[in-house]
């Protein structure tokens, strides 16, 4: 499978997360959100010009920052 940012993920696509790269605040809040590896994630909605991004994992909906959103890598979930 092709690893991706999980901002290239189009709406209503889902995926499992498999890494995501910042500093240890920035894991902290990844964690604190349950945005942790293997979490499923679907994209809700994404904003152009490098606005907010809308996930919903597990029964929560999470807004992140465009920039937080790049660093946070996924795998696409392909429904067959």
């Amino acid at each position: 499978m092709n690893r991706i940012p999980l901002i290239e993920l189009k709406k209503g696509e889902s995926a499992v997360i498999v890494s995501h790269h910042g500093g240890r605040m920035f894991e902290r809040r990844m964690s604190s959100l349950g945005l942790r590896t293997n979490a499923v994630v679907k994209m809700i909605s994404s904003q152009l010009f490098h606005g907010p991004v809308t996930i919903q994992v597990g029964n929560s909906q999470v807004a992140l920052g465009h920039g937080m959103a790049r660093r946070i890598f996924v795998e696409r979930i392909i429904n067959e």
